[in-house]
């Protein structure tokens, strides 16, 4: 009768203090990443916005002296002439609206395309620019709107509720390609691909079903795959130097930096202190400039958002080329070392039979 195999050992169960550290552990994680999304939004507030205001020097001061009392240090100014220059201004992303006094009726211009948030700013202070050209007389100031939001999502809540996925998109395209895809050429390849498809399928969704998006639906598609890109490869490249301490490098720096600093959903001028100039160094706050430019401005001010996912590209790349070319040579050496420890083969003359 053949022998029964005897059953396992019942895992032991762990002790109480690797319970504490995972407690402890878990509570430090979620802590962060409270702090990570929620202080960005707390502390967003209008600090060195920039807008114009056309019109006389005289007029020009009245408004920033109202400004300055209403909002202190809240708007960089730049003084232009005319109204023209003011839209042009704007159109060029350079400002978010401008206050024009030029034709002596005080009129607000905004771009609620460019951030919604400063938009609704300028709108509260149209409302007190009667009194700031004349004490106690005139109405509020009326408000147009050079680039405005979509019908269908006034509000711009698909682009700022866009941005999340679009980094955990390439986070996952990473996770799959590490475990399914074996060769550094042929994961660089498939993180390509599925930028190029993701910025397709991203666009249509978000231009042609949720109507979030107007423009060229070619240039939209390119800026999203260009962000997803710039987030899968520079990711990708930290994965095949560092291995798994790279991959959650990435992750952090993707997740818990750039996306709550990326100021889609306000602005990078809101955010609280440094952040917002941080964020837009990062592949998601760039990626959302760059879609705000292509899908609303014509591509005005897109520039620096392309020259950052550019680089962020570029690194990505050398570092894949970097861990690829380890990874090609480790194996080589080992077998080297084999062959060098191995003792030399003796050979033996055969002796003939008799």
């Amino acid at each position: 009768m053949a022998a029964q195999a005897a059953p396992a050992a019942a895992t032991p169960p762990s002790p109480w203090s690797t319970v504490a550290r995972a407690v402890v552990l878990l509570t430090a994680i979620v802590s962060v990443m409270l702090i990570a999304f929620a202080w960005p939004s707390v502390r967003a507030s209008v600090h060195d916005v920039p807008i114009a205001v056309a019109g006389p020097a005289a007029a020009a001061e009245r408004i920033r002296t109202a400004l300055d009392l209403r909002l202190p240090d809240g708007f960089e100014i730049t003084e232009v002439a005319d109204t023209a220059a003011a839209e042009r201004l704007i159109r060029d992303r350079e400002v978010y609206g401008a206050i024009d006094v030029s034709s002596g009726t005080p009129q607000v211009i905004i771009a609620s395309a460019g951030s919604a948030a400063v938009a609704q700013t300028l709108q509260g202070v149209a409302a007190a620019l009667g009194q700031a050209q004349a004490p106690g007389a005139g109405p509020a100031a009326a408000v147009r709107d050079l680039a405005a939001l979509p019908a269908d999502d006034p509000r711009g809540a698909g682009l700022a509720a866009g941005a999340l996925p679009l980094v955990m998109a390439g986070l996952l395209a990473v996770l799959l390609l590490t475990r399914l895809v074996s060769g550094t050429a042929r994961r660089v390849t498939g993180a390509l691909a599925f930028a190029i498809t993701g910025g397709l399928a991203a666009a249509a969704i978000l231009q042609f079903w949720l109507g979030s998006l107007t423009g060229s639906y070619w240039a939209n598609s390119g800026a999203i795959a260009l962000t997803i890109a710039a987030t899968a490869l520079s990711i990708l490249g930290l994965e095949a130097l560092f291995g798994l301490v790279g991959f959650g490098l990435g992750a952090v720096t993707m997740m818990l930096i750039g996306n709550p600093l990326s100021g889609t959903a306000t602005a990078p001028e809101m955010l609280p202190g440094w952040s917002g100039v941080l964020g837009q160094l990062l592949p998601p706050g760039a990626g959302g400039q760059l879609l705000r430019s292509t899908a609303f401005f014509d591509g005005h001010g897109a520039t620096h958002p392309v020259t950052v996912l550019a680089a962020w590209l570029t690194v990505g790349a050398m570092l894949c080329l970097a861990g690829g070319l380890r990874a090609r040579r480790g194996p080589a050496v080992g077998a080297r070392h084999v062959r060098t420890a191995a003792p030399p083969h003796s050979y033996a003359p055969a002796t003939p039979r008799g």
